[in-house]
């Protein structure tokens, strides 16, 4: 198995961290060495993205949209990517994110994302603290991303 990196953003309430853990959990019962990062703690540089074989994105529901911090970072990557620098697109990737009851940051992560290679699994939503099925299904999406490695 390759590695998986799980870039999200959780802060608040922990919610999108706790689905975060889940999805690293998978990937590494599944024998994928797993980096997580949140980008409220740190800025992950796209040359740091390139040694990874696959990714986890995960977000909060800000206000019908993505957490700024996943959003430097896509605006690192397509600025990397322009550059011509190898590596950074194609990548085997899965969607995570939580919400308060809209829901909406969906189509904004999805759509976003959909350039960074070729989807996995089924985008993974929890309404509020993740219960055992979300759980579980974090899990799942991690183990999917292992495999695809």
């Amino acid at each position: 198995m390759g590695s998986v990196l799980v870039l999200y953003h959780s802060q608040e309430y922990g919610n999108t961290g706790a689905m975060a853990e889940a999805v690293g959990e998978g990937a590494k019962a599944a024998g994928a060495e797993v980096t997580l990062v949140n980008t409220n703690a740190e800025r992950l540089d796209p040359e740091q993205y390139r040694r990874f074989d696959a990714v986890a994105f995960g977000s909060p529901d800000y206000f019908s949209y993505i957490a700024g911090g996943l959003k430097v970072f896509l605006d690192d990557w397509y600025i990397a990517r322009k550059s011509k620098r190898q590596g950074l697109e194609g990548k085997p990737y899965g969607l995570f994110y939580s919400h308060g009851g809209g829901g909406a940051a969906r189509g904004p992560l999805e759509n976003l994302f959909g350039r960074m290679g070729s989807k996995v699994g089924r985008t993974v939503e929890s309404r509020g603290r993740p219960n055992d099925a979300v759980l579980r299904a974090c899990r799942e999406l991690g183990r999917q991303l292992a495999e695809a490695t």
